[in-house]
């Protein structure tokens, strides 16, 4: 079992500690906004998780991809809880890249790969859409 920790430093920060040891601070108040809060690294995780994959995948298939960024975006719930109910995820992919490679790879993330989106696909309809960017000169 791995184990997180989580210690209140004040006010509405935290600073967590993952299973592996490393350091983040959280600040659940949005007024103040002094670093991002739980709600906002769920987002950051779904984007780390599937990019992961993505560049995995393509390195696997050949693929020249020079860079990517993946954006998420989404909708939470208007009453508690206020999970996330409507997520959309935009790959801006950049190289020599084949649109089925890419779309495969896209796939297999969404489908096979990624927890974090399995997890929030319990509560959330999510939506994925790519650009694929020239090489740069």
């Amino acid at each position: 079992m791995q184990t997180a920790s989580v210690k209140w430093i004040g006010e509405e920060k935290f600073v967590a500690i993952s299973p592996s040891g490393h350091a983040t601070t959280i600040d659940s108040d949005r007024a103040s906004n002094k670093s991002a809060g739980p709600m906002e690294l769920v987002l950051m995780a779904l984007g780390a998780c599937t990019a992961t994959d993505v560049v995995s995948i393509l390195r696997k298939k050949r693929q020249k991809l020079e860079s990517l960024e993946v954006i998420c975006s989404g909708e939470r719930a208007s009453l508690p809880p206020t999970v996330w109910i409507k997520l959309e995820i935009l790959y801006r992919l950049r190289g020599r890249l084949e649109e089925a490679a890419v779309k495969r790879a896209i796939e297999l993330s969404e489908q096979k790969y990624c927890s974090v989106s399995a997890m929030l696909q319990k509560t959330a309809k999510l939506t994925w859409r790519h650009e694929i960017l020239p090489p740069a000169e």
